[in-house]
C-alpha cells in the first residue's frame, strides 16, 4: 500500500515548476516525479492557451541516447558484443571502423560531434544507409581517449549496430526491448497527441516563435523519442531499480562507473556508459541525462540511493535551467519527504570458521572492523561516513575471499590460521591485516 505525498512536498515541488516557468520564461513545462512508495506525481505549469496537459508528449532530444545505451548493454548480456570490440567488427562503415563500442558510449573516442554536412543549419537529416556511408567524409576531432567529446553521431552508430545484430531496425528494437516492457505508454519515436509545441522565446521580448518538428532520420538513436514527464520519471526510476527481465541491476551499475569528467578543470559532471553522472553533495550522486531539439529542453535523472526519479519537460529551446530543476526536486523529496525508516531485523549467526576473523583489525596502520551483516563478511574502516558502502566478501573456499564491491574489489582475501584453526592474521590484496598496529619491516 503506497501513501499520498505529503502536502508540504508537493508544495514545494510545485513551487519549483513554477519559478522555472516564470524566471525562465517557458511556455509550458511538465515535471513528474517517480518512487516505489508513493503514486506518481505530476504537473504541468503554462502560461494561458500553452498548455496541453500533463499527458502530453514532449521531445526528450539525448535523452533518447539512454535507451540506446541499454539496448546496447542488454545486446553485451546476451553475449552479442563485448564493448571494447571495434564497430568495424559488428558493422561495414567505410571508415573509423576502429572505434570502440565503450568509447562511442562514454564519448570518448574523438569522433566528430554531427554527421557530415551542415545538419543542424539545412535541417536536412540523412537516412541511416547514408550517416553510415558518409563516414568516409567525417573526422576524428581528438585522438581517442584524450578526453570528453559528446558526438552525436557516435550514438547514431551504436544504435544502427545493435539494431543489426537484432535483425531489425533502432525504432523496432527500443519499443519491443524497453517501452513496452516498462510500460512507457506515452513514449514513442513519432509524436502521438496531445503534444507540446517546442518554441524558440526571443531573448530581449517576450515574443515566441514556434520551432519545427524535425525528424532525425538516421540519427535517430541519438535524439529522436517523444515521451511526458510521468514516462520519463519512470525510466530514471527504472535506471536507480532496475527490472532485472529487462536489464540487470549490475549492468546499470557498470554504467555509472564514471569513466570521463566532461570538463578536466571543474569535475562536475561525468560520463558512464551512456549516463550522466552528477555529484550533489554530501555523497549523493544523480544519475541521468539531459536533452535539447529545436524548441524543447528536458532534464531526467534518478537519485539511485533512494530509488526516485525525477524528470522535468519544458517547451522553450532556450531555457537551460529546465535541466536543474529534476535534481531540486529529487532533493526535496529526500528532505521533505525521506523514506519510512526500516527497522533492523535479527540475523543468522556468522559461520564458526569466520569467528575469530570478526571485530578490529589493522591494516597499513589503518583501523578496520570485519563484521558478519545481512549474510555475509564486510569491512569498514573506523569513522567511514555511514552512506559509505563497505568492502563485502565473497568465499571461494574456507580460507579465500574475494573482495566483490567497495573498497578494493576484485582483490582476494586470504586468511591464516594458527594450529588450534584461529585465525591470527590475514592478508587482503596481498596487504598485510593484523590486529594490532605494525609497522611494513615488522617480524612477522
Amino acid at each position: 500500500m503506497t501513501d499520498d505525498h505529503p502536502r508540504a512536498a508537493t508544495s514545494a515541488y510545485e513551487r519549483e515548476v513554477r519559478l522555472l516557468q516564470r524566471d525562465h520564461r517557458v511556455p509550458a513545462v511538465s515535471a513528474a516525479l517517480v518512487r516505489k512508495d508513493r503514486p506518481v506525481w505530476t504537473y504541468e505549469a503554462a502560461a494561458p492557451g500553452y498548455g496541453r496537459g500533463v499527458d502530453a508528449q514532449y521531445r526528450i532530444g539525448s535523452v533518447t541516447k539512454t535507451f540506446t545505451a541499454a539496448l546496447v548493454m542488454q545486446a553485451r548480456d546476451a553475449g552479442l558484443l563485448d564493448l571494447d570490440d571495434p564497430v568495424a567488427k559488428h558493422l561495414d562503415v567505410p571508415q573509423h571502423g576502429d572505434h570502440t563500442i565503450r568509447r562511442l558510449l562514454s564519448h570518448s573516442s574523438g569522433l566528430a560531434r554531427e554527421p557530415y554536412g551542415d545538419v543542424w543549419d539545412t535541417l536536412d537529416v540523412p537516412d541511416t544507409g547514408q550517416v553510415l556511408s558518409d563516414l568516409a567524409r567525417v573526422e576524428s576531432v581528438l585522438p581517442t581517449s584524450r578526453r570528453f567529446h559528446y558526438s552525436n553521431l557516435g550514438f547514431a552508430i551504436l544504435g544502427h549496430l545493435v539494431a543489426r545484430l537484432a535483425g531489425g531496425s533502432w525504432e523496432e528494437l527500443v519499443v519491443d526491448r524497453l517501452i513496452q516492457p516498462l510500460g512507457l505508454t506515452r513514449t514513442t519515436v513519432e509524436p502521438v497527441e496531445p503534444v507540446a509545441q517546442g518554441y524558440l522565446v526571443d531573448v530581449f521580448s517576450d515574443r515566441v516563435r514556434p520551432e519545427p518538428h524535425v525528424n532525425f532520420g538516421g540519427v535517430n538513436p541519438a535524439a529522436q523519442l517523444w515521451s511526458t514527464a510521468a514516462d520519463m520519471a519512470t525510466w530514471a526510476a527504472f535506471l536507480a531499480m532496475p527490472d532485472e527481465k529487462v536489464l540487470a541491476r549490475s549492468t546499470v551499475d557498470e554504467m555509472v562507473h564514471p569513466l570521463m569528467v566532461t570538463d578536466e578543470t571543474d569535475w562536475q559532471r561525468a560520463f558512464g556508459l551512456g549516463l550522466m553522472v552528477i555529484p550533489r553533495g554530501d555523497r549523493v550522486v544523480h544519475v541521468g541525462h539531459t536533452g535539447g531539439m529545436p524548441g524543447f529542453i528536458a532534464g531526467v535523472y534518478c537519485d539511485r540511493t533512494t530509488g526516485t526519479g525525477a524528470a522535468v519537460l519544458g517547451s522553450s529551446g532556450t531555457a537551460g535551467q529546465i535541466t536543474v530543476v529534476p535534481h531540486k526536486l529529487l532533493e526535496r523529496s529526500a528532505e521533505l519527504d525521506p523514506a519510512d525508516i526500516e527497522p533492523w531485523v535479527p540475523g543468522d549467526a556468522p559461520p564458526d570458521e569466520l569467528a575469530s576473523v570478526l571485530g578490529h583489525w589493522f591494516t597499513e596502520g589503518t583501523e578496520f572492523t570485519f563484521s558478519w551483516t545481512d549474510g555475509h563478511l564486510e569491512a569498514r574502516a573506523t569513522g567511514q561516513p555511514k552512506q559509505l558502502p563497505p568492502a563485502v566478501f565473497e568465499r571461494v573456499s574456507r580460507d579465500l575471499y574475494r573482495t566483490v564491491s567497495g573498497r578494493e574489489a576484485g582483490e582476494q582475501l586470504r586468511l591464516t590460521r594458527d594450529d588450534a584453526g584461529k585465525v591470527t592474521r590475514m592478508n587482503w590484496a596481498t596487504y598485510r591485516v593484523t590486529r594490532d598496529q605494525q609497522t611494513f619491516d615488522q617480524q612477522q
